[in-house]
């Protein structure tokens, strides 16, 4: 390990001690991981964390395009001074250098980059290494050339024609690094080169670096280009380190032979998205009409899942054909079935069931609940779902299944935040012209968003959810897209609550055998007409159709026919029509006139005409019935079997129990268990626990302020604590951790010992025993040195760790990063 401040980040370090605390402040509040309890407690230990290789990922994602620019420039040259930045962008003047001042400004608050006092501007090495090739150019030379020879370097120099270095490997170097980094002197010395070494020179500057694979008995190639070795004697083309792959040109010569015209990309202004006046009101109906239909067709969707729950394939999630079905027993096409499971399941409304997925009991809650309500819960799922939902093909055009399992895409957050953002932008009561040119507006803003290889158009797929869930409408955002952007949960329910009406619980009854509901009717009106009738249609209006099959359906289920009517007429707008009363009453008359019992089963009834009919019908021909006497039959089929023939033949048969009395068929509603944590195990480690959202928390201006003034005051650098020397650590558990874990700073040994201490979630890299590396979520540490017992995330299960295998230490983000 090494001193805080010192081995690592001192640079930083640096730069940070002279800024002002303002500026300081600014710095803590984008980069709230460093700030993460314990602490730090010096601005070396704040260096040090600010440059970790986990939270330099955290900032990246939250650059705009032309930061992201800027930073692949000075990844090329860095360290660079400001001028030959600018000149590189092509922002020296006016508009495009008042932009690069800003975005440098940007990079700087999140200590991404940063001055040093001879005018250079650094960047986190981290951050450097987010680029294999930026700007499709090689390292710099004075890092390609970092472990040649003094001697190697003179006789470059003197290649060069370039005599009085000094005899130092450092003068030598700079000599060199000067010499290459002229344009015009490295355009005149390739104009003198044979045409072959100026064709191979003028090829390897206009494309990516290529890097060498490793092969055993592999063949020396670093010169074996045509025209190599001119160039490599002069240091335009610099030899492989190992030797076994292409020479590698430095990042200046490179930039010298694309030529003075050459210009890195800088996209300093916005792109702008047309629009067209829409009012308020058109927005509300249009925003109102799009939720109230994907509320029906959602829980018709997790209705259908209820009752006949998707079996999922083998290779895990609800295919094609599963989700065909599910549509058409809602009547909406396949992206709103899939949004509707895709949200359902991180909600708790459903579960995997053995090899199937169904409602859970979480579920039935939420079917009572007012329809603004039910949408509320399934737009909070989608608006942190690290997935697309209506991802329905793979880059090879094959069909994908929902609820798949797909690892988390912090892409796909962050593209849904940048819609709504994109789109809160355009002016006031102004929607897009054309929702596709929000697509470059969501890429300026968030380079790092996921496009879905099937959308013929930029953000076709995220646009048409939106649109789907009332978000988007007319190219606006509407008031539950404003409340989604707000972050604020309860503001979301309200939003829906003021566009969608509550819930019908009437119905017109037509003389046509069919019962119409405007609006989403409530779930006790769905239950009576669903067990009474044939659901038509779902929608801004839902049709159900009565029929002889439907009502005979209730009377199995135990419904009287005079109850049934007095049900449908307490739900009806007006009297319930006379072709509806008169289908109940036929249909009960003929209900129950045929009886099954078990034995094998035994058929039997009050007339004896009815049974003869049955014993000669053809199509029971299958079941062998035998006539015992005029009202008594016996099949050879089992007591299921035979009522679904006698019905399938249009007889209205009862199951009888072996008492004679009638048997109610009511089928029972099937319930997924909600995921179980493991019960407590001996030896004190216990279940699964839930993410802490401790872990990281919101702090306040006057908190940051605060902590900006005692970094200001503390110490430059604390010596890392040393029992030996005086100097002993904060807790026995640094102590007993920083002597086991060898490859950890003693900044991450604070934060591992904090968390074991705490019980608070942690993230480690970790080199396993087969040495693969892995990031894993770990929670309920347990300290048994030289192991650590924790519940790993990854894994879904308990896991030992070795503590001198852990290299990093991070804190748990808790929502995904927008």
């Amino acid at each position: 390990m090494f001193p805080i401040g010192k081995a690592s980040g001192s640079n930083l370090a640096s730069w940070l001690r002279g800024i002002d605390a303002p500026k300081l402040t600014r710095v803590l509040a984008a980069r709230p991981d460093a700030t993460s309890a314990p602490e730090p407690r010096s601005v070396g230990e704040l260096a040090d964390r600010l440059q970790r290789p986990a939270s330099v990922a955290l900032a990246l994602p939250r650059l705009a395009l032309p930061e992201v620019q800027v930073a692949e420039a000075l990844a090329a040259l860095t360290p660079v001074p400001r001028e030959v930045l600018a000149n590189l962008l092509d922002a020296t003047d006016g508009e495009r250098a008042r932009a690069l001042d800003a975005v440098l400004e940007a990079l700087t608050d999140r200590a991404l980059v940063w001055p040093d006092g001879n005018g250079l501007l650094h960047m986190a090495s981290t951050l450097r290494q987010a680029w294999d090739s930026p700007l499709e150019l090689d390292a710099p030379l004075a890092r390609l050339l970092a472990d040649t020879t003094s001697e190697k370097l003179g006789r470059i120099l003197a290649a060069l024609g370039i005599r009085s270095a000094g005899s130092g490997k450092q003068q030598r170097l700079a000599a060199l690094v000067g010499a290459l980094s002229d344009p015009d002197r490295v355009a005149a010395l390739v104009a003198k080169a044979p045409t072959t070494t100026r064709k191979l020179l003028e090829q390897r500057a206009t494309r990516a670096p290529e890097r060498p694979t490793l092969l055993m008995f592999a063949t020396p190639q670093s010169d074996s280009e045509p025209g190599a070795r001119w160039a490599l004697e002069r240091g335009l083309l610099i030899p492989e380190q190992h030797r076994y792959g292409p020479a590698r040109m430095p990042a200046e010569v490179a930039l010298a032979l694309r030529g003075p015209g050459w210009r890195a990309p800088f996209d300093a202004v916005q792109p702008v998205v047309r629009s067209v006046p829409v009012t308020a009101s058109e927005i509300d109906r249009e925003a109102a009409a799009a939720a109230m239909a994907f509320a029906a067709h959602a829980s018709s969707v997790l209705g259908e899942c209820a009752v006949s729950p998707p079996t999922r394939l083998k290779a895990g999630g609800i295919g094609v054909r599963e989700l065909s079905r599910l549509g058409k027993a809602a009547q909406c096409e396949e992206i709103a079935v899939r949004l509707a499971l895709e949200t359902a399941y991180p909600a708790g409304l459903l579960a995997p069931d053995g090899d199937q997925v169904a409602a859970t009991e979480a579920y039935d809650g939420w079917a009572e609940q007012e329809p603004a309500d039910r949408l509320a819960a399934l737009l909070r799922a989608w608006w942190t779902l690290p997935l697309t939902p209506g991802e329905s093909r793979d880059e090879d055009g094959k069909a994908l299944p929902a609820l798949a399992g797909t690892p988390p895409r912090a892409g796909c957050v962050r593209t849904r935040h940048g819609l709504l953002t994109a789109t809160a932008q355009l002016p006031a009561g102004e929607g897009a012209k054309d929702p596709a040119e929000l697509g470059a507006l969501i890429v300026w803003r968030n380079p790092f968003v996921h496009e879905l290889p099937q959308d013929a158009l930029p953000f076709a797929t995220v646009t048409r959810e939106a649109e789907l869930l009332g978000v988007l409408a007319h190219g606006a955002l509407s008031p539950i897209g404003a409340a989604l952007l707000s972050d604020d949960p309860e503001a979301v329910t309200a939003a829906c609550r003021q566009l969608l009406p509550a819930a019908t619980g009437t119905a017109r009854f037509g003389s046509d055998l069919t019962a119409v509901v405007s609006g989403t009717p409530s779930a006790s009106l769905s239950r009576l007409l669903d067990s009474v009738a044939d659901r038509e249609t779902v929608g801004a209006a839902s049709v159900w159709r009565f029929s002889p099959r439907s009502v005979r359906r209730a009377l199995d289920a135990g419904h009287t026919p005079t109850a049934l009517t007095a049900d449908l007429a307490a739900v009806a707008v007006e009297p319930l029509p006379q072709p509806l009363s008169y289908l109940v009453q036929d249909t009960a008359r003929g209900h129950g006139r045929v009886r099954v019992v078990s034995a094998a089963c035994v058929i039997h009834g009050e007339e004896p005409a009815l049974i003869a009919e049955l014993a000669a019908h053809r199509k029971l021909a299958q079941l062998r019935l035998r006539q015992l006497t005029p009202t008594v039959l016996v099949s050879r089929t089992s007591p299921d079997k035979t009522l679904a023939a006698l019905r399938a033949a249009g007889y209205a048969p009862v199951a009888e129990k072996s008492d004679g009395t009638v048997r109610i068929e009511r089928v029972q509603p099937r319930r997924a268990a909600s995921p179980v944590p493991a019960p407590r195990r001996p030896g004190g480690r216990s279940r699964p626990p839930q993410m802490d959202a401790r872990t990281t928390s919101t702090r306040t201006a006057v908190d940051l302020s605060a902590l900006a003034a005692r970094l200001r005051a503390a110490p430059q650098d604390i010596p890392e604590p040393d029992p030996d020397n005086g100097r002993p650590y904060d807790t026995d558990t640094e102590e007993i951790i920083a002597g086991y874990a060898r490859n950890l700073s003693f900044t991450d040994v604070r934060q591992l010992a904090h968390a074991v201490h705490e019980g608070r979630a942690i993230m480690i890299d970790y080199v396993a025993a087969s040495g693969s590396e892995t990031v894993r979520t770990i929670s309920r540490l347990e300290l048994d040195a030289p192991f650590l017992h924790a519940w790993c995330h990854l894994r879904n299960d308990e896991r030992v760790f070795t503590l001198s295998r852990i290299y990093g230490v991070m804190p748990v983000q808790p929502h995904p990063v927008p």
